[in-house]
């Protein structure tokens, strides 16, 4: 059993092997059974690389684009895994090398049966406590803490794909494989919703959470590849990460400086909420590090312009901030939507306080700074 190792999935292939006695890391494509998760912007590549393959193999896809689109996967795979794979991959490769079972009989999975795509279902959510992050021998990643999200961001797969109801690891579970490392970096979709519905913060969760992981780790919480909600953002959270944490910066996902762009997107947030975190944090000496995206559907000139209002707020107040361009992502209300054209102004700007060292990322298609 082989496992495609890139510079994307390392978190997510480290959770899987632990499933699956004897399994092995290649970074190509090998004779035997042939496991890949990839995102949306992968998927090319990972096409490309199968099709150019003379190897013996099985292929099974999983992650976020093959969960979304199993019918375009299954043009190079034999399989796709939808959804969570932690009960269904070690199920499917057992039938595959059993031969005591067939495959196709594994619920949560897409295969082809006759040119047609056939899907078994999907899985209930898995209970995160009963599946370790990573081996204490192998392959380490992030520790996932939280999976799923109450909230209905029309771009984003999170929701779509792990359901809306929050689940987290215990502190107990966190602890145990935290200890493993030296520096501690979290997966969440809220850092600061752990242990709660996601509706809002429990604080008593967190700080349990925090006092739990041992002393000698390094804890950096609330910072990539984890990022807060802005409204979650108090002076109560705050503390603990002052109290317990190596943050020097908070990571925050604003998405837009227009108001009206932020309720048609369905972020469930103001802009106030963004510019009300960002002063909390410059409170407490962190530095927000702020996410926007430009582009997304149905944005104008003067939206894009009060983005812009919001990140020379964010520069002013001593934050820096991370671009992105809209990108259609399968599976979300957005995925057949235009995305937006960038102003001239706008462009300019961004590549004005990009050279000043204020902003890294994407704000026009292809233009990376």
């Amino acid at each position: 059993m082989n496992f495609r190792l890139d510079s994307k999935n390392r978190s997510s292939l480290a959770a899987l092997m632990p499933l699956v006695p004897g399994a092995q890391v290649v970074h190509g494509p090998v004779d035997g059974i042939m496991a890949y998760s990839f995102a949306t912007a992968q998927a090319d590549r990972v096409f490309d690389e199968i099709g150019n393959s003379s190897t013996d193999s099985i292929y099974i896809a999983g992650g976020p684009h093959p969960s979304a689109r199993p019918g375009e996967c299954l043009e190079y795979f034999d399989y796709v895994v939808i959804g969570e794979g932690e009960e269904t991959l070690p199920e499917l490769i057992r039938s595959i090398g059993n031969g005591d079972r067939n495959p196709a009989d594994v619920e949560g999975i897409a295969y082809k049966d006759g040119g047609r795509c056939v899907i078994n279902g999907k899985r209930p959510p898995v209970d995160l406590d009963k599946y370790p992050p990573f081996s204490g021998d192998g392959l380490k990643g992030y520790i996932e803490i939280s999976r799923g999200c109450p909230y209905s961001c029309g771009y984003c797969q999170t929701p779509r794909l792990f359901g809306h109801r929050m689940r987290h690891r215990s502190p107990e579970v966190v602890a145990r494989y935290a200890g493993m490392m030296r520096d501690v970096r979290f997966v969440s979709p809220n850092a600061f919703a752990y242990g709660s519905s996601g509706q809002g913060a429990e604080p008593g969760m967190v700080q349990a959470l925090l006092e739990a992981i041992p002393d000698r780790c390094r804890i950096f919480f609330g910072t990539f590849p984890s990022e807060v909600r802005p409204e979650f953002v108090t002076r109560e959270m705050l503390e603990l990460v002052k109290q317990y944490c190596h943050n020097s910066s908070l990571s925050l996902g604003a998405q837009s400086g227009s108001q009206s762009v932020l309720d048609g997107i369905s972020r469930g947030h103001t802009v106030e909420d963004v510019k009300c975190a960002v002063e909390l944090c410059r409170d407490y000496d962190l530095t927000p590090i702020v996410d926007v995206i430009f582009g997304l559907p149905g944005e104008t000139v003067a939206d894009q312009q009060e983005t812009l209002d919001l990140v020379g707020f964010v520069v002013n107040t001593g934050g820096r901030i991370h671009s992105h361009y809209f990108t259609p992502l399968p599976g979300t209300p957005l995925e057949y939507a235009v995305p937006s054209p960038v102003g001239r102004d706008v462009n300019r700007a961004m590549g004005r306080l990009a050279l000043g060292g204020k902003v890294t990322g994407v704000w026009e298609p292809d233009v990376r700074r």
